[in-house]
């Protein structure tokens, strides 16, 4: 395709732009809102997952050995278990760490309750691994696999924790997924709209230019190019506002609600729009682009 050409369909894309702007505008402002909300769950969903991961670290399951177990057999199940892949982490627990951490959670006095039983620890036959998961839907598979390991007495897990954590993330991200959808069908649909309406003005001057020799391409592109100008501009314009949102936000929270970041860290800046913003614009330029296209093949029949 030569530059000129190039240039002229480029130009033809801003006309039919112009020529319906309500029109136009009404696609634009529907990709930014839509794309806007996309933004907003994004984040959202994000913070959530990555609280859900904070929160799994904190669900560990205990394995306790049999009586009297060898120190040498206590390290064979520790390696069995870190075989295991989605192990998260693995901390050896002995009978006096246990019985230390029971007196703290339960006595006013824990100096008092130790000194009461002396050296006689009451939790002796108690030492664990305290084993989380990187995948806390996998608890049960793992509560399964330590029970049979020779030597496990038993095996201490919350397993309606984790199930309800499971749920909860899973429905979040398909409700999510739901939401997303249905805003970009409205946006397809408004730019659909919006093209045939710039179709049915230009019906004549299309069938001169297919009279003088005008391929299919060259009537085509201009309508697909104002799909993909719709488009690219109705991504940045809400990436740009989440950009700038999102930092006041956390500044705000941090500022006026210690408690939800000293027990939640949300996700940085960075992190989030290093993924949002590439996928903001592939949404934005694919919605005009895959508008244009269905909608120039359905009634531009040249």
């Amino acid at each position: 395709m030569k530059i000129s050409t190039f240039f002229y369909i480029l130009k033809q894309g801003f006309v039919n732009i112009k020529r319906n702007i309500l029109f136009s505008l009404a696609s634009l402002g529907t990709i930014i809102s839509c794309l806007f909300l996309f933004g907003i769950i994004y984040s959202v969903v994000i913070n959530f997952q990555s609280g859900v991961k904070d929160l799994e670290s904190t669900i560990t399951i205990s394995v306790f050995f049999d009586k009297d177990l060898s120190e040498e057999n206590i390290q064979l199940i520790g390696e069995q278990i870190r075989l295991v892949d989605y192990v998260n982490t693995m901390d050896f627990i002995s009978a006096d760490e246990a019985w230390e951490s029971f007196c703290e959670q339960n006595y006013d006095d824990p100096e008092a309750a130790k000194e009461a039983f002396g050296k006689n620890n009451p939790l002796r036959n108690s030492a664990s691994y305290s084993v989380t998961l990187k995948d806390v839907s996998k608890q049960a598979e793992f509560v399964e696999y330590a029970k049979g390991l020779q030597g496990v007495r038993r095996v201490k897990s919350s397993e309606v924790t984790a199930d309800s954590i499971s749920t909860l993330s899973s429905l979040v991200g398909y409700a999510s997924i739901g939401i997303v959808v249905i805003l970009m069908l409205v946006s397809i649909f408004l730019i659909s709209n919006t093209i045939t309406i710039g179709i049915t003005v230009r019906k004549e001057e299309i069938g001169i230019m297919k009279l003088i020799g005008a391929t299919n391409f060259f009537v085509r592109a201009p309508f697909i190019i104002e799909g993909i100008i719709i488009g690219a501009v109705g991504s940045v314009i809400p990436l740009v506002l989440l950009y700038e949102m999102y930092e006041k936000i956390l500044t705000y929270v941090a500022g006026r609600f210690k408690v939800i970041t000293s027990i939640f860290a949300f996700v940085s800046q960075e992190e989030l729009f290093k993924t949002m913003i590439p996928v903001g614009l592939i949404l934005g330029i694919g919605v005009g682009l895959f508008g244009s296209l269905v909608t120039t093949r359905k009634h531009l029949k040249v």
